[in-house]
């Protein structure tokens, strides 16, 4: 129990850094509710578990390689980019303030949380903080404790989603209209940010090859 809890807080803590699931996630809360920021957390969690079977399958070499990179991260750039705009263009639709029902279903909370989360970005840092943890605990003859940290760290980032969106939904009640505008414009702007990013490592990859 001791090395559970201590991965909840790894988990915890990894979850802090604002991202652009962060982002998107804090985007729906404010716009549709608690139920549409959190459909977006578990979009990204999707990947993440799709990313710890592919290290406890030993696939993580092969997601590191160049070639399997370079389009990752060009895949990453168009999704956020895509996102990015629709979050500024439709800035003023789809705004469900408290009290009222949400006309936007959570299956596109949700398909934004995995599209984001399709990212190098997110990848890599799986690959390399999450998966050196795992790849140093895991032992073929105790397969169970890489299951307990793994189930540790997503509980961990399932509690900062929970944390972060009770916030989001105790902010959300006093802001009116045009600033949750003002928000999701903010929010597009930073998903494009993150888009060219992607593009700057897609040519940087591309120039070390060369």
């Amino acid at each position: 129990m001791v090395l559970f809890f201590t991965y909840v807080m790894a988990g915890l803590a990894i979850a802090m850094p604002v991202g652009a699931i962060t982002v998107e996630m804090t985007k729906q809360g404010l716009k549709n509710g608690f139920l549409h920021g959190w459909a977006v957390g578990l979009g990204g969690m999707t990947i993440d578990l799709i990313l710890i079977a592919a290290l406890y399958l030993g696939l993580a070499s092969i997601l590191q390689l160049p070639f399997i990179q370079i389009p990752m991260w060009l895949i990453g750039a168009v999704f956020l980019f895509l996102i990015g705009y629709e979050s500024i263009k439709n800035a003023d639709s789809d705004i469900t303030l408290a009290g009222e029902k949400s006309a936007k279903s959570l299956r596109t909370s949700y398909r934004n949380g995995f599209l984001v989360a399709v990212s190098p970005g997110n990848i890599v840092f799986w690959l390399s903080v999450f998966g050196a943890v795992l790849s140093n605990t895991y032992n073929p003859a105790e397969p169970s404790n890489f299951l307990l940290i793994a189930a540790g760290i997503l509980i961990g980032i399932l509690l900062h989603d929970i944390g972060l969106l009770a916030i989001v939904a105790t902010t959300r009640k006093v802001m009116n209209r045009a600033m949750i505008k003002g928000f999701s414009i903010v929010a597009g702007v930073v998903l494009i940010g993150f888009s060219g990013y992607f593009i700057y490592e897609f040519y940087t990859v591309i120039a070390d090859i060369m």
